[in-house]
């Protein structure tokens, strides 16, 4: 991990492969000055800071950090969810959550740990293991365990390179020792690389689950907090589930409520 403010610029535009004039660009700056920022020659305020990691388009967390690594405090704060003033936002996505039923839908961190869910997620769940429905709930280790949904998964090699792909995201970003350890656990659990099958619907990958309801095939879309300020707010994903085919929606819309 980087440690000098110099360092973390350069690593950061490499690892989103700008040139220093594209950064330059976007951040209303000169190339020559950011040349001098990326060689220690020059120490920006706390402003050009702000606008850097806003141009390199860096998620919050990594924001702060760069402000820290340039001597300044973070600009972003990380409210715990059990704070009162996350309250209204948890309320919004409650809601949202029940306004998608009858179709399964969740919200999770960073990391893949289940914050909320509608009574939809619990057709996700059949089956799976007690322990895995412990407090906290991973989805993703969830998803690929062999005590949990993976069984049911008719498009398993397909569904597992889906959800490798936020670990995968995290590392991206940088270092993170628990995105590693969560990707080499969930890696641990499919029985071979696996080829794609090829099985899609031209535009995304569905998830074929058996289910006590049928066969479903869903499609997911996340939604995240575009505009959010708050570094726990930026990292939430609204994750919900909506039927690839008329069967899936007619088999989802049958199930009584619970």
């Amino acid at each position: 991990m980087p440690t000098t403010f110099a360092d973390a610029l350069r690593d950061a535009r490499s690892r989103r492969r700008l040139s220093q004039l594209d950064l330059a660009l976007k951040a209303g700056t000169t190339q020559r000055h950011v040349s001098f920022m990326e060689r220690g020659r020059s120490l920006p305020g706390r402003g050009m800071v702000v606008r850097v990691a806003e141009a390199l388009g860096l998620p919050l967390r990594e924001r702060n950090a760069l402000l820290l690594t340039a001597g300044y405090a973070p600009v972003y704060p990380e409210t715990r969810l059990d704070d009162p003033a996350l309250t209204p936002v948890l309320e919004s996505l409650r809601a949202l959550l029940a306004g998608h039923e009858p179709f399964p839908a969740l919200v999770v961190n960073r990391y893949g740990d289940l914050v909320a869910a509608n009574d939809g997620f619990a057709l996700l769940t059949e089956g799976v293991a007690a322990e895995l429905l412990e407090p906290p709930i991973n989805v993703l280790r969830l998803a690929l365990h062999p005590r949990g949904m993976a069984p049911r998964i008719q498009n398993f090699a397909d569904w597992a390179q889906h959800v490798l792909e936020r670990p995968r995201r995290g590392l991206a970003h940088g270092p993170d020792p628990r995105h590693q350890a969560l990707l080499d656990e969930l890696t641990g659990y499919l029985p071979s690389p696996g080829e794609p099958s090829g099985d899609h619907l031209g535009f995304a990958v569905p998830l074929q689950l058996a289910s006590s309801a049928g066969e479903l095939r869903l499609l997911t879309a996340i939604t995240q907090f575009a505009t959010a300020v708050d570094v726990t707010v930026a990292e939430l994903s609204l994750e919900t589930f909506l039927p690839a085919d008329a069967s899936t929606a007619e088999l989802l819309k049958a199930q009584p409520s619970r």
